[in-house]
């Protein structure tokens, strides 16, 4: 009950975000959008929490690969839709013409935040498990959602573009790495009607903000590759240093 209230705040927020920037520019907006992004959202959400806890758990083990293989899934099926396609959506191992040149320094950037954070804050001992997961899964999984379908689904709600640092960015963009955050910052605790909200900044911080590194990317080269190496590096670094 609790992930379904936050879910419920989260799209509540994402409507009223999404409605009032879409009044400022309506000639470029699209509400039926919107709504396709945010039936994205509550989708990833029911396919990662296993319908809620109410499918069994075939995989097991201490982490949610059940969970993640399952969006993973879905998330392709969404991009094969003709109304979205994988190449649109980032799908795609081709780099856009140059683009590796702007991206490295980028991408060097990115790597170097996660490693400053893994020496200013080391971890404990991982198993094997964990390591394996947090190679693999979080980028595989989460990257093709929010850089991919998500983004996708946005950047048709808010079609107005601003070009800066290279890239054509619009809403939508800005919009995914909230939810990006939120995702993991924001949540709701307690009994149904005597629960409080809680969102956690720095986590927030340490989510959003690499994500608009990650937007970057996916935008100036046309494909979601460099996101996931690099999403699988921030998440394992700090077991591997």
């Amino acid at each position: 009950m609790n992930a379904l209230i936050s879910l419920a705040a989260v799209l509540a927020l994402l409507a009223v975000a999404g409605f009032g920037l879409g009044l400022l520019d309506r000639a470029r907006f699209s509400a039926r959008w919107l709504g396709v992004a945010a039936l994205l959202v509550a989708l990833n959400d029911l396919v990662l929490t296993r319908g809620y806890g109410l499918l069994p758990d075939l995989l097991g083990g201490e982490w949610n690969w059940q969970g993640k293989i399952l969006a993973l899934m879905i998330t392709l099926a969404i991009a094969a839709l003709p109304a979205f396609g994988w190449a649109r959506c980032g799908l795609t191992f081709a780099q856009a013409a140059g683009s590796w040149r702007a991206a490295w320094p980028v991408a060097a950037l990115y790597c170097s935040f996660f490693l400053a954070i893994a020496l200013a804050f080391p971890s404990g001992p991982a198993t094997s498990e964990e390591t394996a997961f947090q190679l693999t899964m979080p980028g595989l999984a989460e990257e093709p959602f929010y850089r991919g379908v998500l983004l996708f689904a946005l950047d048709r709600a808010f079609q107005g573009r601003k070009r800066l640092l290279g890239v054509e960015w619009g809403w939508g963009a800005l919009l995914s790495c909230w939810l990006f955050g939120m995702d993991h910052a924001f949540g709701y605790a307690g009994a149904f009607a005597g629960g409080e909200f809680s969102l956690d900044p720095a986590i927030l911080a340490l989510t959003a903000i690499p994500s608009l590194l990650a937007v970057w990317l996916r935008l100036r080269t046309g494909s979601l590759l460099l996101p996931v190496l690099l999403h699988n590096f921030g998440n394992s670094i700090a077991l591997l240093v």
